[in-house]
């Protein structure tokens, strides 16, 4: 038999063994080589995300992969609502997520494991957290983008969120993996015991202790100043005119 001939009935016979083990493979992760959580997950991730992630997470024309991500920032986006769209070219914003807690962590499940890699969520004790060095982090960090307040700021092209509604794990997770435009800040730029104190400030921050009176919707300087020249100015000129018109 020819040389050619030869390798072609070679190729011929293996490329069905070849396609059984990748199959055999694949039935395995989706019935035994993964966790039961992760497995439960595997038909919302195949009905909701695999359209723009693909099927083995690996991205598509319409979304970026998920190969490395991580639990931190697939977690993020699932429970925040930013994630799943109804479009690929929808803002990526925080709405109310569409599953409740416990398919996301199925679905979060599934897809770490279908892709690897990347942070894990962050575990978070607000007890242990340093107000005062949290303050000093935030506002080192975080302030230039999301206001000293936590409202939210404006970006080139792009608008910084408000950080008051996010909850603890959320705060944590977006340091971490960097959500959008925000940089990550791993262990080296803030360590653990510094992103206790940074969360457990950035969290206080929903319910303020507003010890110097009205705090005119915390809007800053600018408001407080606009604030002191109507109250105040025209308070003035107001009182100057009613002496005005008794003499």
């Amino acid at each position: 038999m020819p040389l050619r001939a030869r390798s072609a009935r070679r190729l011929l016979l293996t490329l069905p063994i070849a396609c059984a083990i990748a199959a055999g493979a694949t039935t395995a992760f989706a019935q035994g080589g993964a966790t039961a959580e992760a497995r439960t997950g595997r038909e919302i991730y195949l009905g909701d995300c695999a359209t723009c992630h693909g099927p083995t997470g690996r991205g598509s024309d319409r979304g970026p992969t998920l190969e490395g991500v991580g639990a931190a920032a697939i977690d993020f986006m699932v429970r925040t609502g930013r994630m799943p769209l109804d479009h690929p070219d929808d803002p990526s914003m925080r709405r109310p997520p569409a599953y409740d807690r416990a398919a996301q962590r199925r679905l979060i499940a599934y897809a770490t494991e279908l892709t690897g890699g990347g942070p894990a969520v962050p575990e978070v004790d607000l007890a242990a957290g340093d107000l005062s060095e949290g303050g000093r982090l935030y506002r080192l960090q975080c302030a230039a983008c999301h206001s000293w307040a936590g409202n939210g700021g404006a970006l080139a092209d792009r608008a910084a969120p408000a950080v008051t509604p996010a909850s603890p794990v959320e705060i944590a997770e977006a340091v971490r993996t960097g959500p959008g435009a925000m940089p990550v800040f791993g262990s080296s730029a803030i360590s653990d015991d510094q992103l206790s104190s940074l969360v457990a400030y950035t969290h206080a921050l929903q319910d303020p202790d507003d010890r110097g009176g009205w705090a005119l919707w915390h809007l800053g300087p600018m408001s407080e100043g606009a604030a002191g020249l109507i109250l105040g100015v025209g308070g003035l000129l107001v009182v100057a005119r009613w002496l005005g018109t008794r003499t």
